[in-house]
């Protein structure tokens, strides 16, 4: 992975999380059009900032958004994700209420489902061979500390 996106450091981790999401409206519907994508743009960056998040990248298609995240650990994905599709919704409905009032009914923008993928680093196959060549404790102390661990 390239310096463009740096290791970043917690009080008690250092991480380079990246997840690749994609949101869908309700009902599947194209509801955006040109303004309410940079509004939209801003709003999820500024919910991500406000989360010790990053968003990276956002576009998308007719009937669905993809966006490039860095989440913190200490954030639950999925209350990440809440964050996201809550506020936006919120805003775009206040903001574009009369734009898509013929295309969405209730309160939700967002389909209550999601798509999310871990992405960055090193591909599996090469994950697996690492840990596989790791060293397995040779001495009677690596040995019962090994025992411990797997009891728990």
């Amino acid at each position: 992975m390239s310096d463009e996106y740096p290791w970043r450091t917690g009080r008690s981790c250092v991480y380079r999380l990246h997840y690749h999401l994609v949101f869908v409206p309700k009902y599947r519907r194209d509801v955006f059009t040109e303004s309410m994508l940079v509004r939209l743009d801003a709003v999820l960056r500024e919910t991500c900032e406000q989360m010790q998040g990053e968003l990276i990248e956002f576009n998308g298609e007719a009937d669905h958004r993809h966006l490039l995240v860095i989440c913190p650990p200490q954030k639950a994905l999925s209350h990440f994700i809440g964050k996201l599709k809550g506020k936006s919704t919120y805003v775009i409905r206040k903001a574009f209420a009369e734009d898509i009032a013929d295309k969405l009914w209730g309160s939700q923008l967002w389909s209550p489902s999601y798509c999310v993928v871990s992405c960055g680093g090193a591909p599996l196959d090469i994950v697996t061979q690492y840990i596989t060549d790791q060293q397995r404790p040779t001495s009677e102390k690596g040995e019962q500390q090994s025992r411990r661990l797997r009891r728990r």
